[in-house]
Parts: structure tokens; C-alpha cells; sequence
């Protein structure tokens, strides 16, 4: 069967990577990277640390507004399907690459598969949960990670080809994290200890869009005295720039340059705790057993919330700087996201 892989954004490459390998022992996979993350720190590197195929087509779409973005993205992502004629096509997570594959497949009657399918974080101003939403109302095979999830899509009436299949990132996990281990030196660079130190990443617009809450974070990171690194997404460095916080970072914050993959699970798997406002890094830290403090109100992997390991705080200073000091998971993670087999069963799922 030929298959059309979507990918656009950092977490879809790492989704992708152990998936792509597993599709390609038995089907013909058209890898499309829309170019949404086009820095080499955000893409490039990612491909080449995770031995991702090259793209067959990398469409350069970058960024814009969301309906322009999209837009881009559907116009091109058409003109390849109507010459690569897909049997199937595949999307990933909550991205405007999802959607506009999504739409694409959908209007062209190709078979869509949804990885990631029935999250929902219940708020409707966040872009990825219309992504999320409208993405999987057009899809035919919704992969779901968690029984969450399925049950999620069963509220929505989408009971119809929807398959638990545990999540693609606990598989690209267990392939990489022992790699990471022995090859990243970011420690070692950066004169860290295991275990004293905190690493925080903030990309989302309800952060970075806000004055207010950018210096919330930032100033209880000070407050915290905890030895902090910060991997700077370049949206969030403009905005940074911008509000006159980056000439005015505390002394215990260690800002740099976006890292790889196995540099960035080096740094999460032996940091005291994790700081984000994102999906898939508060996956990854409960995947690692690292504490997790989500810079939202709320969240698309609510057990995470239910088993302990992950705390929302908003842009609270107080709230933050109380979880860096107090927050601790009551009990060992459970094992909620599957077992590192998950691309097999998608590819069985596929295959029948």
C-alpha cells in the first residue's frame, strides 16, 4: 500500500521516526514535511539524530497566522496527493500539518489515519484542539494512545474505526533514551548535575503572547533559586526580546539554543523537574518518571494529572515557585501510555 506520512512540527518527528521504520517492512511510505518547523535546531537535526528517511516532499510552507499557515499547507499538501495518488494517508497529533493533511485526504476521498486521535484539553481557544477535534471527525482509523481517549471520541458519536493502540512516543522513547544516554554530553557542556537542575521549555501563545505571563514564569524561576535550563524556542526568543525579558534574566536561569532530541531527553531524564506548556514533553517527563509542572489551566493528558506525576499552575508565580519546591508524585507511574508496541499494532491495524 502507499502511504502518505504528514509531519510538520517537532513531535511529529519524533512520532514518526519508529513508525516509519515499522510501515516501511511491508508498505510504500511518502514522507511530506509541510515545513511548519524549518529551523535546523527544530527540524533538520531530528531527521538526521533519529535516522528519519528523507522527505520526498518538503513543502517550505514556515510560518504565518493560522489561516494562512493552513491554507499553504492544504493548497500543497493537494497537489502532492494528486500526484503521489495515495491509498492512505497519515497524520499526527494536533498540528495545522494535521489538519491541512486531514482536510486534504478527506476532500480527495483517500483513507486518513489519525495518530493521536480523541485527545481533548476542553478548550477551544487553544488552535490544537480544533486541530484535534476536526481532524478527527474526517479520519477512518483513529489510533488512540489512551482508553481516555477512546472514551473521549465515544462522547463525540465516533465509535466507528477507533483501535487503542498505546502511544508511538513510548516507542521512540525506549528506542532513543538509552542512545541519548550514551551519546549526549549536554550535561557534561553545560556543567550540570543529575538531579539539580530544572529544565523548562514555553512555546504557546497563551504564554509567550502575553507580557504578563512571560514574566511570571521567568520571575519565579528566580525566585526558585534553582539552577534552571532553558532551551529558547525562536518564537518565544522574539517575544522575549520584545518585552525586554531577555537582557533581564536571573542569574540561576541558563538560557540556549534549542537542542536535539537525544540532547533534550538527556536533559529531561535527569532533571529534578520539568516545566512546559506542552503536550508532549508532560508525556515525555511521565514516560522518564520526572515531575512534571504544566505552565496551563489545563491539559489534553489528564492522567498524567490523575496518576501524580504532572501539576498545572498557569503563569502563576506563586503556584510555580510552590511546585519547584513542594510538588512530588505520591507514587511509581503506572504504565498508562502502553508498552513500547504501539507501531506494531498500527501497522497490523493497517495491514487488515
Amino acid at each position: 500500500m502507499k502511504i502518505a506520512s504528514i509531519v510538520g512540527a517537532r513531535p511529529q518527528f519524533i512520532k514518526c521516526a519508529p513508525l516509519s521504520r515499522e510501515l516501511r517492512t511491508e508498505h510504500e511510505e511518502i514522507l511530506i514535511h509541510t515545513g511548519q518547523h524549518y529551523d535546523h535546531e527544530m527540524s533538520d537535526i531530528f531527521f538526521e539524530e533519529l535516522n528519519i528517511p528523507k522527505p520526498d516532499y518538503n513543502l517550505g510552507i514556515g510560518s504565518g497566522n493560522q489561516g494562512e499557515q493552513t491554507g499553504k499547507m492544504l493548497i500543497e499538501i493537494e497537489k502532492v496527493f494528486l500526484k503521489e495518488k495515495p491509498e492512505m494517508v497519515l497524520v499526527y497529533g494536533d498540528t495545522n500539518s494535521t489538519l491541512a493533511g486531514g482536510l486534504a485526504a478527506s476532500k480527495l476521498h483517500i483513507k486518513l489515519a489519525h495518530v493521536e486521535a480523541g485527545l481533548r484539553s476542553f478548550d477551544r481557544r487553544m488552535p490544537e484542539e480544533i486541530n484535534r477535534i476536526l481532524s478527527d471527525q474526517v479520519s477512518d482509523l483513529l489510533l488512540c494512545p489512551t482508553q481516555t481517549a477512546i472514551d473521549n471520541l465515544g462522547k463525540e458519536g465516533i465509535t466507528e474505526g477507533v483501535h487503542l493502540v498505546g502511544d508511538v512516543m513510548m516507542d521512540a522513547l525506549e528506542y532513543n533514551w538509552k542512545v541519548a544516554r550514551e551519546k549526549s554530553r549536554i550535561l557534561e557542556e553545560l556543567e550540570l548535575e543529575k538531579g539539580k537542575y530544572v529544565v523548562i521549555t514555553v512555546h504557546r501563545p497563551g504564554n509567550t503572547d502575553s507580557k504578563d505571563s512571560m514574566s511570571n514564569i521567568i520571575e519565579a524561576l528566580g525566585q526558585s533559586g534553582k539552577i534552571t535550563v532553558f532551551p529558547v524556542h525562536p518564537r518565544t526568543m522574539k517575544y522575549m526580546r520584545e518585552y525586554g525579558i531577555w537582557d533581564n534574566i536571573p542569574s540561576n536561569v541558563k538560557l540556549i539554543q534549542p537542542v536535539g532530541y537525544l540532547d533534550m531527553l538527556r536533559l529531561m531524564g535527569d532533571a529534578e523537574k520539568i516545566l512546559t506548556d506542552s503536550g508532549g514533553i508532560q508525556k515525555e517527563a511521565y514516560m522518564l518518571e520526572v515531575p512534571c509542572i504544566t505552565l496551563r489551566m489545563n491539559t489534553e493528558w489528564v492522567e498524567t494529572l490523575g496518576d501524580g506525576w504532572n501539576v498545572l499552575v498557569g503563569a502563576d508565580s506563586k503556584k510555580i515557585v510552590k511546585a519547584l519546591n513542594e510538588f512530588k508524585p505520591r507514587d511509581r507511574k503506572k504504565d498508562i501510555f502502553g508498552n513500547g508496541f504501539a507501531c506494531e499494532k498500527i501497522r497490523e491495524i493497517i495491514n487488515n
